[in-house]
């Protein structure tokens, strides 16, 4: 009894003992939990302090400082930062986990020495839509947060590489680092990631489901070890310059249900034959270079909502499958396929299927035909366009070209019906049934607006109206009370006088775009040269009858457009304060003064249009630093001295044009080095000289156009430089039909420019209002040029289209090689010391159209056959000992005119890729051009050679340049 009392004693002991040991550890527990605590919250504080407050870098409206809240409690040693705005607590241990300042107007430098990396139990971190001043992003975000699940620091303007130690957050299940990049001034800054710090990232992230990485700068391939992130939901990799194959695989992730490739052009895929397991919702690879057939397959994808393939290389087939996807809400295929491939007239009446559609974008598919009838019931419809195609009659409707049905789209804010084949009169006060239109664009069909001056009562508050090419003879008078205009376009139509105060009275605070070419306007009323629209952004006034001083634009414009107008005066200082001036448009004016020494200095401006004024002195300075620009002609003017070296800046030019200036200068070899450049045109000058070796084999990688014509060049032919124009050796279908340029001037809202020039021949001028891409041109005519013409070189230019070599000193005879420029149409060797006979084997030439060997030495028989049938006397004037069937002397027996053997040239005439010149015959002295403007609805229209035969055997007498409509 004694000793299990004494036991039961030791037992109570003991017990007593552990619950006081226990006690003692509960108490430290919370002692340290609550100075833990204290160390977070000061942590914060510290943290707060480092930055400033400015509600203008969140771009969130609803934005506002949630640290301005944080403050301390008590005596200021003790506060409940768990209870701070923005923070979250561990419930077991009161440690900070989670910490979220999206939208918090922060502004300043994140430092390695920052307080933030104390707090190492964060699990979630948002710090997006804040200013982190472009400072680079520290490695001990990897180093130190290693418990991190969630890490966005998106849209806040950090800067530079992303540090490797980002890949050891291998916790992380989303990484959003996205829309960081931003230019200011001359600088730009973004975030960058390299191959290998890509590849290591992606490997360590393996329970990864949000990987958005938006606007970082890779330059590399997709790791194709992405094939394994099977947790993956979401992958946005948009505007990264990506490269290379897309990896299938992806596309088969078992929980993946977004995808965002757009803007890497450079990004090779196909799409896989999707089964109905497959998860996604949101598909969009626009502006890549995706191709291949799209799969029957894509019917399986039947939580699909968002599918976006604008601006692809598919094959223009496209499955009737598609309009299975009963989820589907928003489809834009706009310039879905690769028209080399064929032009196929598609059939979208599947689309009528997808009843849940809101937006619908099937702009510049070749819809051919009637008004597409299955849009009436798309009744969700809030966005549609489908402009640019070849719609076209008298819509069936209830009045008038537009359906009636299209008015009972009572959701539809913005319609797009431009650039079709549209024709009839137009009720403008039918869109006033539609009560929600914000956005209406009916530009460039045969359409003629009809617009009643009491409408302005009934009719919604535009945002956007284009009515472009609608036969228009004033100011619609309703634009007085539509006050909330951004963009606008009248241009094209037939409106007299001067553009009336109201309209800019109505429109000063909120209008962006303004677009009034090709008018007969005289000038601003009651406005003394200032353009009124305070943040206007783009203004086109070409082919008017504007006269005076330039009207000065505002500091925010990035488009002008004046050219083709009576202006008069000099440039005013003020137009090189616009730092974000991409467009510039002054041609075709009466225009005089010295050009200002800050001209081309913006780092932004991509065209340069000076051309064809009075402008005098020597050229000032052109990229003085590396700049965007890409074309500048400064081509009929009288500039005097030397082509200026900063060119040389100009890393991105593809069009130099100096024509018929007063420049005297060496040949500028330099130019060379410029890895874009396509057109060289330095006519009518004062150069002079030899032109000697490129200094490489690499000079003028690009150059299909070079025009030295009518200068004081000497010495041998320039063997060394047709060596190296690689561009001119072959013909490659799969380009553009037009050189052109797109210029992001708004928005992401990309303007296509075409440049127009002019290509003289013997006593003629050849206008192109758009020069084919394929267009490849040699001019050395009206030189000094001696010697034989290089045999080996010039037969391996292919991809020649037009060769002009005369009014020079050249001997020898023409070359059989001559006959190798499968591609040649227009071949003139005129006012030479040309020798011997004309080489049979040029009659292969199907597509010579143009021939001329007047005035040289040559003799015997004219070759017969194709072309050489067609060519007159005039051709050959002047060669005594030249005979045949077009020429007063006949050929003796001994000498007859013979037939070419066949070649492989005939035999397969469809082997040779016929470029369709889209010239025409004008007067000498009408210059080349920059068209500035959207250009909507251009077709490649094919004209078969007889007809430039014709056009040069008639000698067409000269039409207008201004392509007036009549």
């Amino acid at each position: 009894m004694g000793k299990e009392s004494w036991w039961s004693k030791f037992i109570s002991v003991c017990s007593f003992i552990l619950l006081l040991l226990n006690a003692t550890h509960c108490f430290l527990l919370v002692q340290n939990q609550a100075l833990g605590q204290v160390d977070e919250c000061s942590a914060l504080l510290q943290f707060k302090e480092s930055f400033a407050i400015n509600k203008s870098v969140s771009a969130d409206p609803l934005a506002y400082s949630k640290v301005s809240f944080w403050t301390r409690e008590g005596d200021g040693n003790r506060s409940n930062c768990c209870s701070w705005d923005g923070v979250e607590c561990d419930e077991d241990f009161g440690h900070v986990v989670g910490l979220d300042l999206r939208s918090s107007c922060l502004y300043g430098s994140i430092n390695s020495n920052n307080t933030l990396f104390s707090l190492v139990h964060l699990q979630r971190l948002d710090l997006s839509d804040n200013h982190f001043n472009f400072s680079q992003i520290p490695s001990r975000f990897g180093d130190d947060l290693s418990s991190l699940t969630y890490l966005n620091l998106s849209n806040s303007l950090f800067s530079g590489e992303i540090p490797s130690e980002i890949s050891k957050l291998s916790k992380l299940s989303t990484l959003d680092m996205s829309f960081n990049s931003q230019k200011v001034d001359d600088d730009s800054f973004s975030l960058k990631l390299n191959n290998a710090n890509m590849r290591s990232l992606v490997q360590n992230l393996t329970a990864i489901k949000q990987l958005h990485l938006n606007w970082v700068e890779m330059y590399s391939m997709v790791p194709d070890i992405l094939v394994n992130a099977s947790s993956l939901t979401s992958l946005q990799l948009r505007g990264c310059g990506l490269n290379g194959e897309f990896p299938i695989g992806i596309f088969h992730l078992p929980n993946l249900e977004v995808l965002y490739l757009l803007y890497n052009s450079n990004l090779t895929g196909y799409f896989p034959n999707f089964n109905r397991s497959n998860a996604l919702k949101n598909l969009n690879v626009a502006h890549t270079n995706f191709s291949g057939q799209l799969p029957t397959s894509l019917g399986n994808l039947h939580s699909l909502n968002v599918f976006v393939i604008m601006s692809c290389n598919f094959h223009p087939n496209v499955p009737s499958s598609i309009g299975n996807l009963s989820q589907l809400s928003h489809l834009s295929m706009s310039s879905f396929h690769d028209f080399s491939k064929g032009k196929l007239s598609v059939s979208f009446s599947w689309v009528g299927k997808l009843t849940k559609l809101y937006h619908l974008n099937l702009a510049d598919t070749n819809i051919k035909g009637e008004f597409l009838s299955f849009v009436s019931n798309l009744t969700q419809l809030e966005f549609l366009d489908l402009s640019d195609n070849e719609i076209s009659g008298q819509i069936p409707s209830l009045q008038g070209p537009i359906p009636g049905s299209l008015f009972q789209l009572k959701n539809l804010e913005y319609l797009d019906l431009s650039g079709n084949n549209l024709s009839g009169l137009v009720e403008f006060d039918q869109f006033s049934k539609l009560k929600k239109l914000k956005g209406l664009e009916l530009s460039y069909n045969m359409l003629s607006v009809e617009i009643r001056n009491d409408l302005s009562a009934t009719l919604p508050k535009l945002q956007i109206l284009r009515l472009g090419s609608c036969n228009l003879t004033e100011f619609p008078n309703f634009l007085k009370n539509q006050s909330e205009l951004t963009g606008l376009d009248l241009s094209s139509n037939y409106i007299h006088g001067p553009i009336p105060k109201w309209v800019w009275n109505a429109t000063r605070e909120t209008l962006l775009e303004l677009y009034l070419s090709d008018n007969f306007l005289t000038g601003f009323d009651q406005n003394q040269g200032i353009v009124p629209w305070t943040y206007l952004i783009s203004l086109s006034l070409g082919f008017n009858m504007l006269q005076g001083p330039l009207p000065i634009p505002p500091e925010s414009i990035r488009l002008y457009d004046v050219g083709n107008n009576k202006y008069t005066g000099e440039i005013s200082p003020l137009f090189f304060n616009f730092n974000y001036i991409q467009v510039l448009d002054l041609s075709n004016n009466n225009l005089s003064g010295m050009l200002p020494k800050c001209l081309g200095n913006s780092s932004v401006l991509e065209l340069l249009g000076l051309h064809n004024n009075f402008f005098n002195g020597y050229i000032p300075p052109i990229c003085p630093s590396k700049t965007s620009l890409r074309i500048v002609d400064f081509s009929y003017n009288q500039l005097q001295g030397k082509l200026p070296r900063g060119v040389m800046n100009c890393t991105q030019l593809k069009v130099l044009n100096f024509a018929n200036n007063q420049m005297s200068d060496i040949f500028p070899s330099w130019l060379g080095a410029l890895p874009e450049l396509r057109i060289l045109i330095l006519r009518s000058n004062g150069f002079h000289g030899v032109i000697g070796k490129p200094a490489t084999k690499h000079e003028f990688p690009k150059l299909h156009i070079i025009d030295l014509s009518n200068n004081g060049f000497s010495g041998m032919l320039p063997s060394n430089y047709l060596e190296i124009w690689n561009s001119m050796k072959y013909v490659d279908e799969n380009q553009p039909t037009y050189f052109e340029v797109n210029t992001n001037v708004l928005n992401g809202k990309y303007f296509k420019y075409h440049y127009a020039m002019t290509i003289s021949g013997k006593g003629v001028e050849l206008k192109y209002k758009k020069t084919p891409y394929l267009l490849t041109v040699i001019d050395l005519s009206s030189n000094r040029f001696e010697g034989e013409i290089p045999e080996g070189p010039v037969g391996k230019l292919r991809g020649l289209i037009l060769l002009n070599l005369s009014n020079n000193s050249l001997t020898g005879n023409i070359s059989s090689s001559f006959g190798d420029l499968a591609a040649l149409e227009s071949l003139d060797l005129s006012q030479n010391q040309l020798s011997g006979r004309i080489p049979s084997n040029l009659a292969q030439l199907t597509f010579l159209a143009y021939f001329n060997v007047s005035h040289n030495h040559l003799s015997g028989p004219i070759p017969l056959g194709k072309q050489f049938d067609t060519f007159q006397e005039d051709s050959y004037e002047g060669n005594s000992g030249l005979c045949g069937n077009s020429l007063p002397k006949k050929c003796e027996d001994s000498e007859s005119s013979t037939r070419p053997p066949p070649s492989i040239v005939e035999e397969d005439e469809d082997s040779v890729f016929q470029i369709a010149l889209d010239w025409y015959v004008v007067v000498p002295g009408v210059v080349s051009g920059l068209i500035v403007g959207v250009l909507v609805g251009d077709i490649w229209t094919t004209k078969k050679h007889e007809w430039f035969v014709e056009t040069f055997s008639k000698r067409r007498k000269p039409r207008g340049t201004r392509g007036r409509r009549t």
